[in-house]
């Protein structure tokens, strides 16, 4: 041991030497070098490499401090160890351990291929999820926390359950791995396990939870269902699954055998299990709907409801169909049928039988179901693609009011919908100006599509009643929600989707001053948008005003619902929605978080418009007041090569004076009245 010191001693002492003979930075060139190349040959190591004599004879020249920096440092967020951990070789990574010293806990960034994410792990983890079992072992042996979690919680005997690597899996629970500890999201090893009978039947002789619930209160029993795996489902029903829980939205296992469209595990259920005839009539009409919604088979919906019929109508009185799903404009007013006369009736038409599935589903799972509103919207999707768009914005709307109704419009979801529809609107309004084009002239908007027909029906016009309703159901809560974004912490993610409902807001004035044709709608779209412009409502994310919102271009909706994102339409800047909002009582000069008031805005090349520049002016807004760039909305007018604005016609003594004073620093506190020093320092860069 004497003698390791010793030669420990005389390599610092070497090191030391060289750094002053060469200076650090080429010491620090070396050890990236060294780095680099250790890297490489881990990168290309199979189970039994070692690493080339020349690499070892270079590491070895250097001290253990220098040896540990070597190993240390990454490179595509990976050290030499775990590389060598994920290609499963031994050798190496007992020579990085041993003789350099590399930290067997060094975490790197792994990509999980069967779901293509990233994670911060554990030279273990990342042993255990490639499935490399001799160097699960090794690094066992050396102190390795078995129980080590990634970053989102998991340990490695989970993901070693999620990736069925169940030699792996038997290893690490033999030598102490805790089975039951969740993820961050209550997923446990034997939700992991449901595509493997072995491994969930072993999980279970080892003392695993077979009703543990994640965060979504789902157990594996659900899981197990969802991915259609009968025997699971049989095994863990066997060992004591509760079938009656529920999730949290209510999902107990036969609903979600109806929902998933498992009509094996459907089956099994029924026969094995105890349900009273309105929960079986109920679940056949639910995995009827399924069958028609999610694979077409509107063979098999009918098959499913005609069944569900002959169950209520075999009981004495007979079962009705409860709770009443309400008459809705969006589902035309249709009601569910209740003969199998009426149910012959709809056979043929399926525009029909879809409704019917979303009655059904709304009857039986509730409006703010998860299920319920992908069916809402991907029905509503439908009738986008095949032009039938009142029927889509009829659907979204309803959607929208269900969102803003169970969650705030912070919430990515409702903002989500909210985007679709207004942009639906926009479309359809797009489409209908065009149609009505006397002149048959090609707008701008026209020419970004080419293949649309050139007819669109008359009552495809978006209605004003439509919009004027979208437009209250998302400013009603918008002060509310502008104030909870003042509490912190603040989340980023929150201010985009508020700032997102702003724009949405700014679009569906566009769309009611554009629609509104009787004086009567006229008075409901100017007492609305005054309404609102006294809530001095403002961006989250820039302080914005929905005045400087509509004098720039950059005011676009984006929907992942449609498709041609790139060619949104683009209705900013807009004279008659400026007009309207500096009527309605907004302010022409407030300013943004980057002091710009809407002149800055509108006076950028990429907004300029003389029109609007001057409709600006002409309200009172100030040509010399800077921003935090000190810009001046005179400076960038004056230099754009199309203005057409004679400045001078707006430019008052009264700020020239104030110009002067701000830009030679006179001082004018306490010399002039208080009312003019408020008007000066807006004037000051």
């Amino acid at each position: 041991m004497c003698n390791s010191i010793n030669a420990d001693s005389e390599l610092g002492m070497r090191d030391n030497v060289c750094m002053l003979a060469l200076g650090a930075p080429s010491l620090q060139k070396r050890i990236s070098k060294l780095n680099y190349d250790l890297i490489e040959e881990c990168k290309t190591c199979t189970e039994d490499s070692i690493l080339s004599k020349t690499l070892r004879q270079k590491l070895e020249l250097h001290s253990r401090q220098t040896r540990r920096e070597i190993v240390k440092k990454v490179r595509n967020g990976c050290a030499p160890l775990f590389i060598a951990c994920k290609r499963g070789c031994v050798p190496i990574a007992e020579y990085l351990i041993t003789v350099c010293e590399a930290d067997i806990e060094q975490r790197g960034l792994y990509e999980v291929p069967a779901d293509r994410t990233y994670h911060f792990v554990t030279p273990l983890w990342c042993a255990v999820v490639s499935g490399q079992l001799p160097i699960v072992k090794y690094l066992i042996r050396v102190g390795c926390d078995i129980n080590a979690t990634s970053d989102s919680g998991s340990t490695p005997v989970r993901s070693a359950c999620f990736m069925t690597h169940v030699e792996i899996v038997h290893y690490l629970v033999e030598n102490g791995a805790d089975i039951k500890k969740p993820n961050s999201n209550g997923g446990t090893c034997l939700i992991n396990s449901v595509q493997s009978t072995e491994l969930c039947l072993y999980l279970i002789q080892k003392g695993a939870d077979v009703n543990a619930k994640d965060v979504q209160e789902k157990t594996a029993l659900h899981y197990a269902i969802q991915e259609h795996r009968l025997e699971t489902t049989k095994l863990l029903l066997e060992h004591g699954a509760n079938p009656y829980a529920k999730s949290r939205y209510g999902d107990d296992a036969l609903r979600t055998a109806c929902l998933k469209g498992a009509h094996q595990i459907f089956d099994y259920l029924k026969t094995h299990l105890t349900y009273s005839a309105e929960r079986l009539a109920e679940s056949h009409e639910l995995i009827g709907s399924t069958f028609l919604d999610e694979h077409n088979e509107s063979r098999v919906a009918i098959l499913h409801w005609r069944l569900a019929h002959h169950i209520r109508a075999s009981h004495s009185p007979y079962i009705e169909k409860r709770p009443k799903v309400p008459l809705r404009h969006a589902y035309n007013n249709a009601v569910e049928f209740t003969t199998l006369e009426e149910l012959d009736n709809i056979h043929a038409d399926m525009d029909a039988m879809r409704i019917q599935s979303l009655l059904i589903c709304e009857r039986i799972l509730g409006t703010a179901h998860k299920d319920m509103l992908f069916r809402l919207t991907f029905r509503g999707a439908s009738y986008a693609d095949s032009l039938q768009l009142q029927r889509c914005i009829d659907l979204w709307r309803l959607l929208l009011e269900i969102r803003v109704e169970h969650s705030s419009i912070l919430h990515f979801d409702t903002c989500f919908a909210a985007q679709a529809l207004v942009r639906l609107m926009l479309d359809l309004y797009d489409r209908a100006s065009r149609n009505n084009n006397s002149n048959n002239q090609p707008t701008s908007a026209q020419s970004r599509r080419n293949n649309e027909p050139d007819f669109i029906e008359k009552e495809s016009l978006p209605l004003f009643n439509d919009i004027h309703a979208v437009f209250k159901l998302l400013t009603g809560p918008i002060n509310e929600a502008h104030d909870l974004l003042q509490i912190r912490p603040v989340f980023r993610k929150q201010q985009e989707n508020f700032d997102r409902m702003l724009k949405c807001i700014a679009h569906l004035i566009y769309l009611l001053n554009s629609t509104a044709r009787t004086e009567e709608q006229k008075k409901f779209q100017f007492c609305a948008v005054r309404d609102l412009v006294k809530l001095n409502v403002r961006s989250a994310c820039t302080s914005d005003t929905l005045l400087h919102l509509c004098v720039s271009r950059l005011n676009v909706i984006k929907s992942g619902y449609l498709s041609d994102e790139n060619n949104a339409s683009i209705v900013f800047p807009n004279s008659e929605v400026i007009k309207l909002l500096l009527d309605c009582g907004m302010d022409v000069n407030a300013k943004n978080e980057a002091k710009s008031t809407p002149l800055h805005v509108a006076a950028q090349p990429y907004n300029f418009n003389n029109d609007i520049i001057l409709l600006l002016l002409d309200n009172g807004a100030d040509l010399d007041q800077p921003n935090k760039s000190d810009e001046r909305p005179f400076n960038l007018i004056a230099s754009n090569p199309t203005n057409t604005v004679h400045l001078l016609n707006y430019v008052t003594l009264k700020c020239l004076a104030a110009t002067v004073l701000s830009k030679y620093k006179i001082p004018y506190k306490n010399e002039i009245p208080k009312v003019l020093e408020a008007f000066v320092e807006q004037h000051e860069p």
